[in-house]
């Protein structure tokens, strides 16, 4: 019997141009049903050097949906019923620090969830789970993606937290003060819940934030010009794709669970008895849970 989790399925969560990557093969866009409701997009089936590989663009091709509209619980939902078991999430973020100016990628290994208008869990009446997120990203993910950050020779940050806001709008001046004063990193709209949905379907999750600008907190930051940020991301998009390409060999072949338990977060995280459980919640479920629900 195959450990849980194995053997691995690398999915991609990014900007619609992060699947454009040489040496992707055997391509396919396949629309995943959810009981979730609908994923962001299709999903794009490949192989990379034999490396079976799943990308989702998280706001939709042509980046239709913003953040808060984002159905997070399908996204996961979807790429766990396609065979995924680690994630890879690529975002772009404004910077809290003034040691991380754009075109640094930042390993983020916290967060702070300042989301307010978002469903943030699998379970519910009828079924309740409590799963641990004090460690909520993958390590050993994130040693795989340093070893690939350097390689392509993007300067990096190991380690930080996230702040995630609601968004669509930016920080007040305030909100930038408050959040560097708490001692956050970088500011994005996204990583949360997905982060911890991923922590409830088992699957190892590993964010790389990249940074596009300052937040308004920095002194030059009305001076920074739509062509500068659009020049960063085009950057940033061509580093997204190199990181993938380089990361994806250093994942493939794990024919263990993953160590840090991300592929078995679910073994003591049901609290509701069986027979009080809903069949109706549990049907939802059945990807997500199947492996300890017995579906």
């Amino acid at each position: 019997m195959n450990h849980p989790g194995t053997p691995p399925v690398i999915g991609v969560i990014g900007g619609s141009g992060v699947y454009d990557i040489d040496g992707l093969s055997n391509t396919q866009w396949r629309k995943i049903d959810s009981p979730f409701g609908d994923a962001s997009d299709e999903l794009l089936f490949g192989e990379l050097d034999g490396q079976k590989m799943v990308f989702l663009p998280r706001h939709g091709r042509g980046h239709r949906i913003p953040p808060s509209e984002l159905n997070f619980r399908a996204n996961i939902d979807a790429l766990k019923r396609a065979g995924v078991t680690e994630i890879l999430a690529v975002s772009a973020v404004g910077s809290l620090k003034r040691e991380l100016p754009p075109g640094h990628f930042v390993l983020v290994d916290q967060f702070i969830d300042r989301t307010f208008a978002r469903v943030k869990s699998f379970f519910t009446t009828g079924c309740v789970g409590h799963v641990g997120l004090g460690h909520p990203t993958c390590n050993r993910m994130a040693d795989a993606v340093e070893a690939a950050i350097k390689e392509i020779g993007v300067p990096y940050q190991r380690g930080g937290t996230y702040l995630t806001m609601e968004g669509p709008q930016f920080s007040t001046l305030a909100e930038s003060n408050l959040y560097r004063a708490w001692g956050c990193d970088v500011i994005g709209m996204t990583n949360m819940p997905e982060a911890k949905l991923a922590r409830e379907a088992e699957m190892c999750y590993c964010p790389v934030a990249m940074v596009t600008d300052f937040d308004c907190w920095h002194p030059d930051h009305d001076h920074v010009t739509v062509e500068a940020i659009v020049q960063v991301l085009m950057t940033n998009a061509d580093n997204a794709r190199a990181l993938v390409k380089a990361t994806a060999p250093r994942l493939s072949g794990r024919t263990e669970t993953c160590a840090q338990g991300c592929q078995t977060a679910l073994n003591t995280a049901l609290i509701t008895a069986p027979d009080a459980r809903d069949p109706e919640v549990l049907k939802r479920l059945d990807a997500v849970a199947g492996r300890v629900l017995g579906a």
